[in-house]
């Protein structure tokens, strides 16, 4: 999610990805806290427990950025997703992709319309979802 913490995304499943995304989650968790997260990110206490447990809970790109922004180390959640939706949209500009490919590439799990839509952030995309472009998207 953070530029230079996936760099082998390309070499690894969506779900591998995925995971690598909870664990960077956890470590956020563990190094601030549950209480601290919570109070303030927003995010539900019984998800951000989950988290630190090791679970990889359903979470939007977005409470998953407010969660690392719970870090006063890294820049505040909307800058953090942000950044990650850039990473997406140069990610399809770097490997000259568009969404029709990218719903192609992965197996018309999202229409191009809904592709469009979350990759520009106007439609909240979920961290398997980001997770499955991101990785789509390196392998190019």
């Amino acid at each position: 999610m953070l530029r230079g913490e996936f760099e082998s995304a390309g070499e690894q499943s969506p779900e591998e990805v995925r995971q690598a995304y909870g664990e960077v989650l956890a470590e956020t968790v563990e190094s601030v806290g549950v209480d601290t997260v919570v109070t303030r990110s927003g995010v539900d206490r019984e998800v951000v427990g989950s988290i630190a447990a090791g679970d990889q809970p359903e979470l939007t790109l977005e409470a998953a950025a407010s969660v690392l922004a719970a870090d006063p180390d890294r820049p505040d959640g909307e800058t953090i997703e942000l950044e990650a939706l850039d990473i997406l949209l140069m990610g399809m500009t770097t490997a000259v992709v568009d969404v029709d490919a990218v719903a192609a590439g992965l197996d018309d799990e999202m229409d191009p319309k809904e592709i469009q839509q979350k990759v520009e952030g106007r439609y909240p995309i979920t961290l398997a979802e980001y997770a499955a472009i991101h990785q789509f998207l390196e392998t190019r």
